[in-house]
């Protein structure tokens, strides 16, 4: 009910947990997680990333378009405060660590803390509930997040999954960097700012969730302190392009300052879904199976390994946003072509000759264990919750779907999520084999001469 504070609470026999769910009367939801532990942990956190740069609110007729970047740009504002004081000394004065990231569809605002929790809080919900923009701070801050872009740019990690990123996407604003460009941060005015700031930092599109010794009535109290009521309670609509089952490219070949060949192999998830029980289970389901075929215990990891293919720096996983998926594997190689090949060569023929039900069973056991161990951290449980609750799951759901998550739907995702057409890969080689980058016999390459955790800026 608006206006009105209504607390429920929810509970995990299984884990033996609970936590305190409070719709509060200003508008905002707020979660409390009981944990007896030294180190409280708070995130401040709204549905509002880097994708969402053209956005109206509900009974509105035109779509607001702003520049690539802006929502990372606005979390390095909101430490900006009109009486000039320095936000993050307020913490420190009182021993709490503060800190803020922006990622393709979400930003937050954390602290953790030993003591002072209350005041901790306060500080919290009042900076991040009062912007405060200029011609003159943003111009500061232009210069400030431009030097940070040239860095990123710089950084082969940050690079290699925005070329693979531009490679897999058409039209999907995953492509385009967290920070945006410095020609797009150029663009941003006091005027942008606050339009995205009044649309997305509406309490009812953010959630609070506190992890620690705390009691919710604590954090009710200073809620009511420090928040006012919401008044306007429209729905967001963000406008997405729709996005092609194609691919932009296949190969992207850049030279860098490494001292070994790196490369990314994506692969386009063209049935992606993020929200609900469906996203979770789909998102479960591929963990497992990518567990299953490149795991370290796996036939392919090892064999790679042991001829020297790949080393210990090899990563994979599946990534998700509210608008797109797909799977990425990272590490280094002096044949990035061969690892491709092989790639390619041992999901056929598992489609063939699929994985056992019995390295299904162990690797979905193995899953079911880390995902309790999560509960030993206040900082993963409150970064787990607030993540599923804005992909509209529970976190204690998340171990019953994950429990449900059936042998044969693993293997239907295989023949259909592994299709050749959808891979791509992006390649930084060492400055030494800048001049036969272009010898990549691909159509689709891109031969860049140049020198992007990606996917997630954190201050």
């Amino acid at each position: 009910m608006k206006n009105e504070t209504v607390r429920e609470t929810r509970e995990s026999r299984l884990l033996q947990e609970r936590y305190d769910c409070v719709h509060h009367k200003s508008g905002l939801d707020i979660y409390v997680f009981p944990k007896k532990m030294s180190t409280t942990y708070a995130l401040f956190g709204t549905k509002y990333g880097s994708i969402d740069n053209c956005f109206r609110l509900a009974g509105e007729k035109e779509y607001t378009q702003v520049p690539d970047g802006i929502a990372h740009f606005l979390e390095h504002k909101m430490f900006e405060s009109e009486d000039g004081s320095d936000t993050n000394e307020r913490f420190t004065r009182i021993g709490a660590s503060a800190n803020a990231f922006t990622s393709n569809d979400m930003t937050a605002y954390e602290f953790s803390c030993t003591g002072h929790f209350c005041e901790a809080l306060e500080i919290l919900l009042d900076y991040v509930t009062h912007p405060y923009f200029t011609e003159e701070n943003i111009q500061k801050e232009q210069g400030i997040i431009g030097q940070e872009i040239g860095m990123y740019d710089d950084n082969p990690v940050w690079r290699i999954y925005y070329e693979l990123l531009k490679l897999l996407y058409v039209r999907d604003n995953v492509r385009i960097n967290v920070c945006g460009t410095k020609e797009s941060i150029a663009r941003i005015t006091p005027e942008h700012l606050y339009r995205c700031y009044t649309t997305f930092y509406r309490l009812s599109n953010m959630a609070l969730v506190i992890c620690g010794d705390v009691e919710t009535e604590q954090v009710v109290a200073v809620a009511d302190r420090i928040l006012k009521n919401q008044e306007d309670f429209r729905e967001i609509e963000c406008y997405f392009e729709a996005e092609p089952d194609s691919l932009a490219g296949t190969r992207s070949v850049i030279s860098m300052d490494v001292g070994k060949t790196l490369f990314a192999i994506g692969v386009k998830d063209i049935h992606p879904q993020r929200e609900g029980t469906a996203g979770a289970y789909r998102r479960l389901a591929l963990r497992i199976l990518s567990d299953m075929l490149f795991g370290e215990a796996g036939t392919f990891y090892n064999t790679m390994y042991e001829e020297g293919r790949i080393n210990s720096s090899f990563h994979y996983g599946y990534e998700s946003t509210r608008s797109c998926g797909f799977l990425l594997l990272t590490g280094e190689s002096d044949d990035p072509e061969e690892v491709l090949r092989r790639f390619t060569a041992m999901v056929e023929d598992a489609k063939k000759n699929p994985p056992s039900r019995s390295d299904f069973e162990r690797l979905k056991r193995t899953a079911y264990a880390e995902y309790i161990r999560a509960f030993d951290s206040t900082d993963g449980i409150a970064n787990d919750l607030l993540s599923d609750l804005f992909a509209g799951v529970d976190i204690f759901s998340v171990g019953d779907i994950l429990a449900s998550v059936r042998y044969e739907d693993v293997l239907a995702l295989l023949s259909d999520f592994f299709e050749p057409e959808r891979y791509a890969m992006s390649v930084i080689r060492p400055d030494t084999h800048a001049a036969s980058a272009g010898e990549e016999k691909d159509g689709n390459t891109k031969n860049v001469k140049s020198g992007s955790t990606a996917g997630e800026d954190r201050v």
